[in-house]
């Protein structure tokens, strides 16, 4: 089988299973970075399957009221529900690359091995940046073009020689709208740069600390204002 083969197949496989972002990363110039957060293990693998799947936009404008229950467990529900939708692609992409006589490692939508730094052990943002299907905003998300940061993520490790994507220019420019609406001050609005420490973009104890008296408070801790207010997901600005 064809290297096009077998990408044209995973990629009419994802979107059969409702997958909207596509691509693969060459994941070799960032392999002290993928080191530093994953260990040995993620790192061993040159390239990555990004895989995304759109969040409801209905959803996700409802969060302005981010301090009514109802609208934050409805965000859960919706956030678990793409992840568990992503996990079941992510491995069935894995099993073909598997079957395809290559390695293949899927990396669930949400894991996280630092609890206090909200950190996992692979990053779905910097794979999807490489493809070529958006760039890491100021809020630390990845945006596309045609969702902002509405949509979530999953990656397969491999060593499949697939074609990979290129990134596409930062286009947040000044804008500051999610570092400016987030309650716990969590962002710096410094730009993504892999060789720098998370810390110069992101103070994770802040979040975290905001986030646990939340779901002190509220049962749940997820805010999700930075992914409402991003111009590139807007749709009440579409509809203006």
């Amino acid at each position: 089988m064809g290297m096009n083969s077998l990408q044209e197949e995973l990629e009419e496989m994802a979107d059969n299973l409702g997958i909207i972002l596509f691509g693969a990363a060459d994941l070799t110039s960032v392999r002290d970075f993928v080191l530093a957060q994953g260990g040995e293990y993620p790192a061993s693998f040159p390239r990555a399957v990004s895989l995304g799947m759109r969040l409801l936009d209905a959803v996700v404008e409802g969060l302005i009221r981010h301090e009514e229950p109802s609208v934050v467990y409805t965000y859960r529900g919706l956030y678990n529900s793409a992840n568990a939708n992503l996990d079941r692609t992510a491995l069935i992409v894995a099993e073909h690359i598997q079957e395809a006589g290559f390695k293949a490692c899927s990396i669930p939508a949400s894991q996280t091995v630092n609890t206090r730094k909200l950190a996992g052990a692979f990053s779905h943002k910097l794979a999807a940046d490489l493809s070529g299907l958006g760039w890491i905003g100021k809020s630390c998300l990845l945006i596309t073009p045609s969702y902002g940061p509405r949509v979530r993520l999953a990656t397969v490790l491999t060593d499949a020689p697939l074609e990979t994507g290129e990134p596409l220019p930062n286009g947040c420019g000044e804008c500051r709208k999610c570092v400016d609406i987030c309650p716990a001050k969590a962002f710096t609005g410094a730009p993504f740069n892999s060789v720098e420490p998370r810390d110069l973009r992101f103070k994770a104890h802040l979040c975290k600390d905001y986030m646990d008296r939340r779901e002190h408070l509220m049962g749940e801790g997820l805010c999700g204002l930075y992914v409402y207010v991003c111009p590139f997901g807007s749709r009440v600005k579409a509809k203006a």
